[in-house]
């Protein structure tokens, strides 16, 4: 089922996305390094960590969705902690809050070594029919 999920995402099956878990209580969705993915100095993009937050936290949300809905964000804000040299990143995303109308997921990003990356807190909305 997970290899579904991100299959259906065409952009983040691109990049190499994959997911260790998908539930509507926990996400975890990982991206290797790759001189791919770098800025100019060899670091990670911070546009493929928000890419990887982003949909490990849409997972999430969409996991949590009642039957027929669907679900698209509407605000997303991402704190950039740490530098990313090699190895792989992994997001693991949680609801704050799961609503009618709108679900709210954090997604934190650690590497290799456990470290904090990133932090993303987004706002889905619940779109019924």
């Amino acid at each position: 089922m997970t290899g579904d999920l991100i299959a259906s995402m065409p952009f983040a099956a691109g990049l190499g996305i994959r997911l260790e878990s998908a539930g509507a209580d926990e996400t975890v969705a990982v991206l290797p390094w790759s001189d791919a993915h770098t800025t100019a100095g060899g670091l990670l993009h911070g546009g493929a960590l928000m890419t990887l937050a982003d949909t490990a936290g849409a997972v999430c949300a969409f996991l949590g969705l009642p039957a027929g809905a669907r679900t698209a964000t509407t605000q997303s804000g991402t704190h950039l902690l740490r530098a990313v040299a090699g190895g792989e990143v992994r997001a693991t995303a949680r609801p704050v809050h799961a609503g009618r109308t709108q679900i709210v997921v954090q997604t934190d990003v650690t590497d290799d070594r456990g470290r904090l990356v990133t932090r993303t807190t987004q706002t889905q909305a619940v779109i019924l029919g």
